[in-house]
C-alpha cells in the first residue's frame, strides 16, 4: 500500500509507529487493514502522536477534545478504549498522577513535512593511510546512534543502509542528499597522528548545493570513544545552538578510558565493520572480535546486543546451529542486568528466540510489545518482519516492510524480502515486480539472488534462476541455502539428476557440519519426491529452523498440504495462535 499523501491531504503529515499507519486523512491502519476509531479517540491519537515521548495531561485533552467540565471519566474510557483498539497496549503509558505518554517512536511522513527538525545523512568517514580501515565508517555509525538516543533530538537522521550504500557507490554528498531527501550531509576524513587522532567533517547544505562549514576534532588515542562525543557535542552546538545537550550514553567517553575497555571498544568497532559484509569467514572474525571485547569489558553491553544480532543473522543464513544462537541470545540477555534501561535493542532477538525456539508466542509477544518503541534499524525490523511471517500474517509483513522501505530506500534485504513476503501472499504480479526492482539495485547482494533463485524458479523463469543460483554457490560455496535454490530450478527445468546431485551434496555436507536443509522440500516436491520433502521439514522443525513456519506457507509445497503430517506442521502454529489469545485480547 502506497504511504505517500492523497490529493486532498497534502498540507498534513502522516505517521508510522510501532506497526501502525495514521494516514493524513485520518484514516489508521495495520498492514493492510483499517481500524476504526471514534473522533474522540482519533482526537487523542493526534494529540499523542504530536507529543510523542512527552506526558500529555487530562486537562489538555479535555481542552483539546471535550467541552465538558466533567470530562474526566471520558477521558480514562477514550484512552481505555484507544489502548484496545493498538497493538501492542503498552504503545499508550499511563503517568501516575500526570497523564499520558506515546511511548513508541513516531515517523512522519509525507510531501509536504514539517521541517521542524532538519534531515540529516552522515556518510561513512574515509579512513586515511595508517588508520585501520573500520574506523571511519565505525565512528560515523556510533555516532549516528548517539545522535538518535539524544533527548531531546536535535536532527532527523537518513536510514544508516542506505545512506552507506550509496556512499560506496561512489554518489556524491550533495547527490546521495537529494536521493534520500536530507537537508544536510555530513562527510569527513579521519587522519591518525603519534598520539592523536584527528577527524574533519564538512556540513553541506543540499538546498544551498554548498558546504556550510568544516571542523577538525582533535582526541587522544588512549580516548577513541571520545572522537565520538567530541562529534556528537559539535553538531549539537552548530545544529540546535542550545549549548551542549548529549544523551547519557554520549558521555560515556569523556573520561579516559581504561586500557581493557579501549581494546574492548576497538573490538566492538572492527567487529562492526566484519560481520555486516554477510561473508561467513568475515562473520566468525566478526564473533571472536565481540567475544573478547564482551570478556575485556563485560559492561560493554553494545558488544552483547552486537553478538545477538550477529548470531541471529547467522542463524537466518544458515551459517549457525539455531540451538547456538538461541543459548547464545539467552546468555547475553542474562548478563544485561536492566534491559529496557541498558539493553532494549536485544529485546527483538529474545522474542524472536521465544517464538521459534521456544514455541512460546505470548512470551514472544511480550518481547516485541516491549520493544515496539524502538525505530526502524536493519536488526528490529528483521525480527518484526520474520515474526509476522512466520505466524502467516503476510499483509501486516508486507506493510512493515514496505513502510521501512520509506525509511529506508536502499536497504538491499529490504527489497529481497518484499519479494519473498509477497510470494507467500500469493501475490504473483508483486513478488515478481519486487523481485526485478531488488535485481537492478542490487545485483550483487546474496539476500536479494537467493530469494530471486527461488521466486523466479516457481514463476517459470528456470533459466535465469538457475544461472543466478549456480553463480552465487559458486561464489560463495558454504551458502546452502543458494544450493537448494539451485537444485529447485534445475528440478523446475527438468533437469532432475542435476537437481539430485545438487541435493546429495548438501546431505553429504550436512554429515560434517550444520547445514540449513529447509529450502530442500521445495526442489525435492519438484522432484515428485514427498516423502523426502516432508524428512526435510521434520528436520526444520525439530533444530528449530527460523524459516519453518514461513516455509509451510510457501506455494511451492502445495502439493503437501494434504498430507496428514504436513498439516500436523501446520498444527504446532495453530496451537501456539490458540495458546495466545488470552494473551493479545483477540
Amino acid at each position: 500500500m502506497d504511504c505517500g499523501t492523497t490529493p486532498g491531504d497534502s498540507q498534513r503529515p502522516g505517521y508510522l509507529f510501532a506497526g501502525f499507519r495514521l494516514a493524513p486523512d485520518d484514516n489508521l491502519y495495520r498492514g493492510t487493514t483499517r481500524i476504526d476509531l471514534a473522533p474522540a479517540e482519533l482526537a487523542a491519537l493526534r494529540l499523542l502522536i504530536e507529543n510523542a515521548g512527552a506526558v500529555v495531561t487530562p486537562r489538555v485533552l479535555k481542552q483539546r477534545i471535550w467541552d465538558s467540565a466533567s470530562a474526566g471519566r471520558a477521558i480514562a474510557d477514550c484512552i481505555e478504549s484507544l489502548r484496545k483498539r493498538l497493538e501492542p497496549e503498552d504503545c499508550i503509558e499511563t503517568v501516575y498522577k500526570r497523564g499520558y505518554r506515546l511511548a513508541a517512536v513516531v515517523h512522519p511522513y509525507g510531501a509536504h513535512l514539517s521541517k521542524a527538525l532538519p534531515r540529516l545523512a552522515i556518510l561513512p568517514f574515509t579512513s586515511e593511510e595508517d588508520v585501520p580501515e573500520y574506523l571511519g565508517p565505525a565512528v560515523a555509525e556510533e555516532t549516528i546512534g548517539r545522535l538518535n538516543a539524544a533527548r531531546p533530538q536535535i536532527v532527523s537522521l537518513a536510514a544508516v543502509e542506505s545512506v552507506f550504500v550509496l556512499a560506496r557507490r561512489g554518489v556524491s554528498p550533495l547527490d546521495l542528499g537529494r536521493t534520500l531527501n536530507a537537508d544536510l550531509v555530513l562527510s569527513g576524513i579521519l587522519r591518525v597522528h603519534l598520539l592523536h587522532y584527528r577527524l574533519r567533517v564538512e556540513l553541506f547544505s543540499v538546498a544551498q548545493a554548498r558546504p556550510l562549514w568544516v571542523e577538525d576534532l582533535l582526541v587522544q588515542r588512549s580516548r577513541m570513544a571520545g572522537l565520538e562525543t567530541e562529534l556528537v557535542n559539535l553538531l549539537t552546538f552548530r545544529l540546535s545552538g542550545a549549548g551542549l545537550s548529549i544523551s547519557a550514553s554520549a558521555a560515556s567517553g569523556e573520561q579516559e578510558e581504561q586500557p581493557r575497555q579501549r581494546d574492548a571498544y576497538g573490538m566492538l568497532q572492527r567487529a562492526r565493520f566484519e560481520w555486516r559484509t554477510l561473508e561467513r569467514h568475515r562473520m566468525q572474525d566478526g564473533m571472536r572480535h565481540l567475544l573478547r571485547a564482551t570478556e575485556l569489558d563485560p559492561s560493554l553491553v553494545a558488544a552483547r546486543v552486537d553478538l545477538v544480532n550477529l548470531c541471529i543473522t547467522e542463524a537466518f543464513y544458515g551459517f549457525m546451529p539455531p540451538s547456538v544462537a538461541c543459548d547464545t541470545v539467552r546468555r547475553a540477555v542474562a548478563a544485561i542486568p536492566d534491559i529496557p534501561a541498558q539493553g532494549e535493542n536485544i529485546l527483538p532477538a529474545l522474542g524472536w528466540v521465544r517464538f521459534h525456539c521456544d514455541h512460546d508466542l505470548p512470551g514472544a509477544l511480550h518481547s516485541f510489545a516491549l520493544s515496539a518503541h524502538l525505530p526502524h534499524d536493519s536488526f528490529v525490523t528483521l525480527s518484526r518482519s520474520m515474526l509476522a511471517l512466520s505466524r502467516h500474517r503476510f499483509a501486516e509483513a508486507i506493510e512493515l516492510i514496505r513502510s521501512a522501505l520509506h525509511i529506508d530506500p536502499w536497504a538491499a534485504w529490504l527489497h529481497g524480502r518484499l519479494g519473498w513476503a509477497c510470494h507467500l501472499a500469493g501475490d504473483t504480479a508483486a513478488s515478481l515486480e519486487a523481485i526485478e526492482t531488488a535485481l537492478i539495485r542490487f545485483p550483487d547482494h546474496e539476500g536479494v539472488l537467493s530469494c530471486a533463485a527461488a521466486i523466479l524458479a516457481y514463476y517459470g523463469q528456470t533459466a535465469r534462476a538457475i544461472d543466478i543460483a549456480s553463480g552465487l554457490t559458486q561464489r560463495l560455496p558454504y551458502f546452502d541455502v543458494a544450493g537448494s535454490h539451485h537444485a529447485y530450478a534445475l528440478a523446475r527445468a527438468g533437469r532432475a539428476d542435476e537437481a539430485r546431485s545438487v541435493l546429495e551434496r548438501l546431505q553429504w555436507l550436512s554429515r560434517g557440519r550444520y547445514v540449513l536443509n529447509t529450502f530442500s522440500a521445495a526442489a525435492y516436491v519438484a522432484l515428485g519426491e514427498m516423502d523426502m520433502a516432508l524428512a526435510e521439514l521434520r528436520t526444520a522443525e525439530k533444530i528449530r529452523c527460523p524459516w519453518f513456519f514461513q516455509t509451510l506457507a510457501d506455494p511451492r509445497l502445495e502439493p503437501l498440504r494434504s498430507h496428514p503430517e504436513f498439516q500436523s506442521m501446520l498444527n504446532i502454529l495453530a496451537s501456539m495462535e490458540s495458546a495466545a489469545e488470552p494473551a493479545t485480547d483477540r
